[in-house]
């Protein structure tokens, strides 16, 4: 069964894990994103959420409310394609479009995780300033 439930500085050690894991859109220099990171993220205006499935941590989401970014969303390779992206994503929205209308992300071409956004509605923006990842946006309904 997933549970989905707010994100704490407690689940930071367990999501990096699944960041430095994924099979798509992986960190070139692992050391860029560090543990610390999303303890700053937390601390900041963001909305962060964990996904468990059977008492173990299955993917995260993390978005920042002052840069209408989504700065993370990522399941551990052992628990895809079992609704956990979705369950986290849907569950971000509720609450992301409470306090703004637009939300923007960036995410490597020809992948499933671009393949996710744009099924969930996304728009393509262009590419970013190195042209290695695509720009997508989504507005409020």
């Amino acid at each position: 069964m997933l549970t989905i439930r707010p994100m704490l500085s407690a689940d930071v050690p367990a999501a990096h894990v699944i960041r430095l894991a994924v099979r798509e859109n992986r960190l070139s220099d692992p050391s860029v994103v560090t543990e610390q990171d999303y303890h700053d993220f937390l601390a900041r205006d963001t909305m962060s959420w964990v996904c468990e499935l059977d008492g173990e941590l299955a993917g995260f989401v993390m978005a920042d409310v002052e840069k209408r970014n989504l700065w993370a969303l990522f399941v551990a390779p052992e628990h895809e394609a079992k609704g956990v992206g979705r369950a986290l994503h849907d569950t971000m929205l509720s609450a992301y479009w409470k306090r703004c209308d637009v939300l923007r992300l960036t995410t490597a071409p020809e992948t499933r995780a671009a393949r996710f956004y744009r099924k969930a509605g996304y728009t393509e923006q262009g590419l970013t300033s190195n042209g290695k990842e695509l720009i997508f946006e989504l507005r409020r309904p």
